[in-house]
């Protein structure tokens, strides 16, 4: 899938490789304030849950990636683990595109509902989600999900699961 942006160099969309693990962790620490993981965790998003990732590339760079699986418990739920977008391919809606090509693909034929977890205090990803949730006319709700002092021990806000759902399948961009 290929996106045509402001300018004329266009950011095409595909499944992530092995090779792109060492890629996504440079990306990650450029896209601050998201939480870097190790690199063995980005080879993993990469290659093991790759069909619930999406890559987005514009001349040769990464510029845009979701990292995301389906929990064994909830076949029906695919778990959004990061978005990040470099400053190269922001303004065009491609957090929102990367989105819906994950919910689009086979692996996902039997997915109806998204869920992430956000922070209070990051703007940007709420208004993402529930601009992703109108599109697809699916109802969004949220819950504290990690406790600022019970589960990060005091050492990173709280983080609220966001559910998105049920949507009809397929999500067309």
């Amino acid at each position: 899938m290929t996106i045509e942006g402001s300018n004329t160099t266009a950011i095409t969309l595909r499944t992530p490789r092995k090779d792109d693990g060492f890629r996504l962790h440079q990306l990650v620490a450029e896209c601050s304030p998201l939480d870097p993981n190790s690199i063995y965790c980005n080879l993993l998003q990469c290659s093991h849950f790759a069909e619930t990732g999406v890559a987005a590339e514009k001349d040769g760079d990464l510029v845009g990636f979701i990292s995301g699986y389906i929990p064994p418990q909830q076949p029906e739920t695919v778990f959004v683990w990061q978005v990040a977008v470099h400053e190269k391919g922001r303004g065009q809606g491609l957090a929102k595109r990367m989105l819906k090509a994950i919910v689009s693909r086979d692996a996902c034929r039997n997915v109806s509902h998204l869920e992430t977890t956000i922070t209070a205090d990051n703007e940007a990803s709420w208004a993402l989600f529930r601009s992703f949730a109108r599109d697809l006319g699916a109802e969004l709700s949220y819950t504290e999900h990690f406790e600022k002092e019970a589960h990060f021990g005091g050492h990173h806000d709280s983080e609220f699961l966001l559910r998105i759902g049920p949507f009809a399948q397929p999500v067309n961009g």
